[in-house]
């Protein structure tokens, strides 16, 4: 259930973050206000095809025998460990020009009087959060062991959405505490901690279809120390992919993920750093007013 909301929660704060800061925009100007009903629109369609994949995800699943749902979990866990890694490396690289350049898109659709590109630039915002969130929370629900308490799950959503609304009026208010920066930082690690999870669920799978060879099983017996059964241990392999008996193959792939993840965030920054060098002097200071008024 931690799962859920975290994923909730992080998620709709950037969705979030990008109809504030055009809603802010648009505010601005009594031209800019036209655009407003047009701004709801796309957020609206957005969610829509977000629950549309949803419902294609689930259609998929119900159709498939015993094996093709284990080989489906596991393809899901896999698509939903790429997905988060994606994300937060774009965001590290593009997070700094977010703001100007959602607001110079903006501009562009609104100098030529084009409400449906704003409409359009809004949906394909809004969904591609809606669908990060479909494919995370569809890779953990597949891979928990606790797939019935939809109950449960739906009210650790609800709380994640209520979550992100408090973070969002906090991070408006431009503390020194919390700030935009300091926010994407701290949760960029526990996504990519929480994808390399995903990534050792999907380990689990492929080496029941044996289709991973596990070389060494197990390579160690750490359950008298950190059980997953509950407590500390519980939350790690949750959020961290820890196992107690985890085989030599599993281990290699999660050191090798940590790996390939530090060598993209480097690569990242650099990046990020470059374009501010190279782009106007007040580029650099978005990240901590990303969603201020103009």
């Amino acid at each position: 259930m931690e799962q859920v909301g975290f994923i909730v929660w992080r998620e709709s704060v950037e969705a979030l973050l990008v109809v504030g800061i055009l809603h802010s925009w648009l505010n601005g100007s009594a031209q800019g206000r036209r655009g407003l009903p047009w701004l709801w629109a796309g957020v609206g369609a957005g969610l829509l095809l977000a629950g549309a994949l949803a419902g294609v995800l689930l259609g998929i699943s119900s159709w498939l025998s015993d094996s093709g749902q284990e080989w489906f979990q596991a393809l899901m866990a896999l698509a939903a460990c790429a997905l988060v890694v994606q994300m937060v490396i774009w965001m590290r690289r593009h997070g700094r020009g977010l703001k100007r350049d959602l607001e110079t898109d903006a501009s562009a659709q609104i100098g030529r009087q084009q409400w449906w590109g704003l409409f359009a630039l809004v949906m394909i915002a809004v969904a591609r959060e809606g669908s990060e969130t479909v494919v995370f929370l569809y890779g953990t629900v597949l891979t928990s062991q606790r797939q019935g308490d939809a109950g449960a799950m739906m009210l650790a959503g609800l709380g994640g959405f209520a979550l992100a609304l408090l973070t969002f009026w906090l991070l408006q208010l431009g503390g020194r505490i919390i700030t935009w920066r300091r926010f994407f930082r701290v949760t960029e690690m526990l996504l990519l901690a929480l994808a390399s999870a995903l990534l050792v669920s999907a380990t689990d799978r492929l080496i029941s279809l044996e289709v991973l060879p596990t070389l060494v099983d197990p390579v160690w017996d750490s359950s008298w120390l950190l059980d997953t059964a509950g407590g500390l241990g519980k939350v790690l392999a949750d959020f961290a992919g820890y196992r107690a008996y985890p085989a030599l193959s599993q281990l290699l792939i999660w050191l090798a993920y940590w790996g390939i993840v530090v060598w993209l965030l480097h690569r990242a920054s650099l990046a990020a750093t470059s374009e501010v060098r190279r782009g106007s002097p007040a580029a650099a200071p978005q990240a901590d007013s990303l969603a201020s008024p103009r």
